[in-house]
């Protein structure tokens, strides 16, 4: 094997020495003792090999270790594989493609090798590609849980939420111990018409047993029971970036900043590895800011412990990058689940999660283990978006232009089901000429939007009556909007950053009002904004309604005209008033807490 030539300059002691420690998983000294081989002259292959190695596990810059390790050992598809891995650890996709294909053509039958494989092709939102490579990991290891998971992701994003979720279900049953599929059958199960509230307190009370039995949780704490005191808040999320999360994060605590200077000190624990702009306004909102991506629970514990944090907030649920398993250790004394993900975590340790009077009735707390607790007007407010120069103007109505309305749907195609694409094939079949037009990545695929003008085919509907167009940065995805007449809101999944959106650009979002609090998401802003006459009550509502709009423009066009500055004024965009009732929110969770 090449890389042995060379290891007579260096004696055999040392490298047995760095295997061992590298094997024993003490990466950190591994990576210190493979720098000092490397040095040396006549270094081997294999220390290069374990620096990269080590590095890699450490989440460090392992690139330039294994492009030398890889001149050592040409053919080894393990090393190919983990060079592709160290490029997508820092967002280098394209090479890390390329190294996955070619760990693929040196060893076929490696099931990994394909694995990685999909990984790339979902990186780069090619996911007929990643079903395939996923589909083929299987294949080769037909208890691949891993695969069978993200196998399950890729096809709820092309809509096949079903499928999915009777692929994250054979990955729970090929590996119990696994969390993620359990989160994810929970975060996708609500895109399904199929399932029942009970399933999924039940599944979501699974996901709970689950991560308790891999936590220690703590039963006592160091934080003064004083009710008045400068309160610690912390943030976990791994969406502190350009993301929904961030953008009804951004102008609240800027307003709580403003308002309560004294009163509370935020600290971010933000499970990403990249950072943008929007990560470094957020940064300098905060007291306190950890990068915690590569942390294991047991640091990210230890820290919120050291942080001496009041109240713990969770910003993902069961959505990507979510470190739910921590919470069920009870770092902090009072624990939130806000704004990442609005149904039920299952983590019997988060003590709240925030709604407001639309979005859960009474009947349905039934279905969290946490208790509501409810904002008097809007469960969250979002920032108005700040593009600068390429920040859009709203439009005159489109219609009054083209002759015809153009309903349409910037919503992740997951929530497109076939109830929801047969309730729209309706509207379009009661107003001959209308036009829908769909905007969101998957749509970018070719085999993705011809299977969407099949799917309206099979209703009678023309490709000519369907726009469809995938991905644009967000000044395009919004000035979007200035060719859109009405939103029509999925079900029972609704629009939540789609809704704020289209309101802000002067387009009514027409939704049907559902029974929790993902059904209700728009129904909750549509109320806080004026906007009750856009709520259906049922399926033959909405139609009515969309047919009744449709018949009055000019009354369309003057809501359009009107409606930024509308919900600007309203609870869904004010931030100050928002971030008032956010205030009292805390400081009464923590009053109870102190007389608890």
């Amino acid at each position: 094997m090449q890389g042995t030539k060379s290891a007579s300059a260096i004696s055999v002691e040392p490298l047995q020495q760095l295997l061992s420690v590298f094997i024993a998983g003490r990466y950190g000294e591994a990576e210190a003792l493979a720098e000092t081989l490397v040095a040396q002259d006549g270094a081997p292959g294999l220390a290069w090999k374990i620096l990269g190695y080590a590095k890699l596990a450490q989440e460090k810059n392992a690139v330039a270790a294994l492009k030398k390790a890889l001149a050592f050992f040409p053919q080894d598809a393990e090393l190919c594989g983990n060079l592709g891995n160290a490029h997508r650890n820092l967002g280098q996709h394209e090479s890390a493609l390329i190294c996955y294909r070619t760990a693929v053509m040196l060893a076929p039958q490696r099931a990994l090798g394909h694995y990685n494989l999909g990984a790339g092709f979902q990186d780069q939102h090619k996911l007929a590609d990643a079903m395939r490579a996923y589909s083929e990991a299987i294949r080769l290891k037909p208890d691949f849980a891993e695969a069978y998971n993200q196998l399950g992701i890729v096809k709820q994003k092309l809509g096949r939420v079903d499928e999915a979720i009777s692929d994250f279900h054979t990955a729970i049953h090929h590996k119990p111990d696994f969390p993620a599929p359990y989160s994810n059958l929970l975060f996708y199960s609500n895109y399904a018409t199929i399932e029942t509230a009970e399933k999924l307190l039940a599944q979501a009370r699974n996901y709970g047993a689950l991560v308790r039995r891999s936590a220690q949780p703590f039963t006592s704490w160091p934080n003064t029971r004083n009710a008045e005191r400068c309160l610690r808040i912390g943030l976990v999320s791994g969406d502190l970036r350009s993301h929904p999360v961030a953008y009804f994060l951004d102008s609240v605590l800027d307003a709580l900043m403003r308002r309560a200077p004294g009163r509370f000190e935020i600290v971010a624990y933000s499970n990403h590895n990249l950072d943008d702009a929007q990560t470094a306004r957020i940064k300098k909102m905060c007291h306190g800011w950890h990068a915690v991506a590569n942390w294991s629970d047991a640091a990210l514990v230890e820290q919120i412990r050291h942080d001496g944090i009041d109240i713990l907030f969770d910003l993902s649920g069961h959505t990507n990058l979510n470190r739910l398993p921590v919470f069920a250790w009870k770092p902090a004394p009072v624990q939130v689940s806000w704004l990442g993900f609005y149904s039920t975590t299952g983590v019997a340790a988060i003590d709240y999660l925030l709604a407001d009077p639309v979005a859960v009735t009474p009947e349905g707390e039934a279905y969290f283990t946490e208790k509501i607790w409810r904002l008097p007007e809007v469960f969250s407010c979002f920032s108005a978006p700040n593009l600068g120069a390429s920040t859009p103007e709203v439009s005159p109505l489109p219609a009054l232009q083209n002759g015809y309305v153009t309903f349409g749907s910037f919503n992740n195609l997951a929530k497109l089901n076939d109830k929801v694409l047969a309730l729209w094939a309706r509207i379009l079949q009661s107003l001959p000429g209308s036009r829908l037009f769909f905007k969101t990545r998957q749509l970018g695929e070719p085999e993705t939007a011809q299977a969407m003008r099949d799917k309206f085919a099979a209703h009678g509907i023309g490709a000519e009556r369907l726009i469809l167009e995938g991905h644009s940065p967000r000044a395009e995805l919004l000035a979007a909007y200035r060719r859109v007449d009405i939103v029509l809101d999925p079900f029972p999944y609704t629009g939540c950053t789609t809704t704020a959106e289209a309101l802000w650009m002067g387009v009514p979002v027409l939704t049907k009002l559902g029974d929790t609090f993902l059904g209700r998401q728009s129904a909750s802003f549509l109320h806080a904004a004026g906007l009750q006459q856009w709520i259906a009550e049922d399926d033959d509502d909405y139609v009515a309604r969309a047919i009744a709009c449709v018949g009055d423009l000019p009354a369309l066009s003057r809501l359009r005209s009107g409606l930024r500055p509308q919900v600007l004024a309203s609870p869904v965009y004010d931030a100050d008033r928002f971030a008032g009732h956010f205030e009292t929110a805390l400081r009464a969770m923590w009053m109870d807490w102190c007389a608890a």
